[in-house]
């Protein structure tokens, strides 16, 4: 009965992977199957490196949208990476149990929220904080970036805390016992050790960033244009495709997918990075 049941198990594990590898399969296919033909009509270098963006004329350079989301994204790592790192070794070796035991919820609450709520949030707070220091519309790059700065803190915090948790502890007593205090026998001995996990979690925030969308289109700005500073406004790949795909046809439309067919290449190439640059400091 016990060798049923486990075989029963497999099938259904098996299944489920399955399922997932066919959804991802399905997606790329309805991507590329149409965003490749509309680059091909547009031309690749007009399309990845055109500056204009002009449904009405059919023009359409995604290089704007590209910079504002790779500008964007980078914002975020500067702002999300050390706070929430910073963050995740205070709650995994520092912080009082009392403190931790409300602490944990609330990081988590923060994952759970949704994003056209920090979106509001960016709109009434962000924007006119940013308006009142620099002037101008309060909507642009920075006031995006710190945004998505928080909104990936609870992913890298959660598993940066759990791989930082997940590190022997006669690493750090040996570290004591060398003579090192407790903040170097943490960014000496544990931090390096966690590495791989502190690297998962960067991966996870930098997919969020780039992939967000309802939160950047309410308070980025949304102009395709090339920014000139970090206060421009700017439209990145994902508002692009979402303000226009509503009511998008024809060649429009095959343009809309073809961004997110760059978008979606992006997003392969950094994981990708992240890959080899594990790989490389593990060797």
């Amino acid at each position: 009965m016990k060798q049923v049941k486990e075989k029963v198990m497999q099938g259904v594990f098996l299944i489920a992977a399955c399922v997932s590898i066919l959804a991802v399969a399905l997606i790329c296919i309805f991507l590329f199957a149409n965003g490749i033909p509309a680059i091909g009509k547009i031309g690749v270098g007009n399309f990845l490196l055109g500056t204009e963006w002009r449904p009405l004329k059919e023009i359409f350079g995604i290089f704007p949208m590209i910079v504002g989301s790779l500008y964007v994204t980078a914002g975020a790592i500067l702002f999300g990476v050390p706070i929430g790192l910073l963050c995740a070794i205070f709650m995994a070796r520092f912080c009082p149990k009392k403190l931790y035991k409300v602490l944990k919820p609330l990081v988590d609450l923060l994952a759970g929220i949704p994003s056209i709520v920090y979106g509001f949030f960016g709109l009434m707070v962000l924007v006119p904080l940013m308006q009142d220091l620099f002037g101008g519309s309060g909507k642009g790059i920075l006031t995006a970036s710190l945004l998505l700065g928080i909104m990936i803190l609870p992913t890298i915090i959660s598993v940066s805390e759990s791989s930082i948790r997940a590190v022997p502890e006669s690493y750090y007593e040996g570290a004591l016992a060398l003579g090192a205090t407790r903040e170097r026998s943490v960014f000496a001995a544990i931090l390096p050790a966690a590495k791989s996990g502190i690297l998962a979690g960067v991966i996870l925030g930098v997919g969020r960033a780039i992939g967000e969308t309802m939160a950047v289109v309410m308070i980025a700005g949304n102009q395709p244009i090339l920014p000139t500073s970090i206060l421009s406004g700017v439209r990145t790949m994902t508002a692009n495709v979402v303000l226009e795909m509503g009511y998008a046809t024809g060649l429009h439309r095959e343009a809309l997918i073809a961004t997110a067919v760059v978008l979606f290449v992006f997003i392969l190439i950094i994981n990708l990075c992240f890959s080899l640059l594990k790989r490389r400091k593990e060797s």
